[in-house]
């Protein structure tokens, strides 16, 4: 699996129309979303999986959002809902020959929490058969928010979420790495703990620490106590202080602070500055109308993608559905 940073043939998107997902909120999503395609097709071109009575609706705002349109195509691949990070297709590259593939795993909505999926999980055959490209199927739950990958060997992933018997009950976690090292071509896993406090998927990864070079990762910490992110992340970080590479070096980290606490009727929902998107010469970044926190978070990651321009994308409105920029895409990669 390349690391997000390689360069990119497309960003694969599924249309959000299931209402349920952001309760009491959903009418200003579609959007909010087209906005999020007008900023990935400034960059590279927009893969959208979406039913056909929607596309063209979904175009106009497009438009309106000033996306180019000719860089965005719509493909009649009808889905269950909004997350392709996690029901769509991982895709990997052959080392050698270059060729790329699509690696389908099961998806069962983080843990049986939602239903139906049927058609979320047809996702990836469709785009595998539509691309023309080798698909390799398990019957091994795994969602792409759950895993990030350094394209060198090492992969991050937590223990909340992988080692849950909502996802593959009776597999060890040795059995688990093994399936990892078999799938995605990754040498070593990275165990971090807890997820952050609103997160419905059990601790995914790229709510909490990404990998921003091969060496390096971004990892979110709350500064207040009084937090409940505040324990949880600790000890992330000093997980990742303890981790030695294979060859038994230090990685680089770089803290990232959260976000101020973001609630929707009372609910604490999992803002997260580290559901950004790497794209093709940029980092899309999600905010959440906290000029402050917003302005710094982004100078962060620009610091840390010094040759990719930082764009800010409000993500306000996209957050009541639990999930933000890197949560709603899946790269495909050249």
């Amino acid at each position: 699996m390349p690391a997000e940073w390689e360069p990119q043939a497309a960003v694969w998107l599924s249309w959000p129309h299931k209402r349920s997902t952001w309760p009491g909120q959903f009418r200003p999503v579609p959007y909010a979303f087209a906005k999020y395609v007008a900023a990935i097709s400034r960059f590279e071109p927009v893969r959208i999986n979406a039913a056909t009575a929607l596309q063209p609706r979904a175009r106009r705002l497009c438009a309106a959002a000033g996306a180019d349109l000719a860089r965005v195509t719509f493909y009649n691949h009808p889905t269950d809902d909004a997350w392709c990070r996690d029901h769509g297709p991982i895709f990997v590259k052959h080392d050698r020959t270059g060729e790329v593939a699509i690696t389908d795993w099961q998806f069962n909505a983080w843990g049986g929490k939602y239903g139906p999926v049927d058609r979320d999980n047809a996702i990836p055959p469709r785009i595998a058969a539509r691309l023309k490209v080798r698909r390799f199927a398990t019957d091994f739950v795994l969602e792409g928010g759950s895993i990030d990958v350094n394209g060198r060997g090492l992969v991050l992933t937590s223990e909340q979420c992988l080692l849950n018997p909502n996802r593959n009950p009776g597999r060890s976690r040795a059995e688990i790495e093994q399936t990892l090292r078999d799938w995605l071509g990754v040498s070593d896993v990275i165990w971090l703990g807890e997820g952050i406090v609103g997160d419905d998927t059990d601790g995914h990864i790229d709510d909490m620490t990404r990998f921003f070079r091969a060496d390096g990762v971004i990892t979110c910490v709350e500064a207040s106590s009084r937090d409940a992110n505040h324990a949880p992340l600790a000890e992330n970080l000093a997980r990742l202080k303890r981790y030695r590479t294979p060859e038994g070096r230090k990685l680089t980290i770089v803290p990232l602070p959260m976000p101020g606490r973001v609630a929707f009727q009372g609910q604490r929902v999992p803002a997260s500055y580290a559901n950004f998107l790497i794209v093709n010469g940029a980092v899309l970044v999600p905010t959440f109308r906290q000029r402050r926190r917003d302005t710094e978070a982004c100078a962060i990651i620009g610091q840390c993608f010094p040759d990719r321009e930082v764009v800010p994308v409000d993500c306000f409105d996209l957050i009541w559905g639990l999930g933000t920029l890197h949560c709603l895409s899946q790269q495909q990669p050249a």
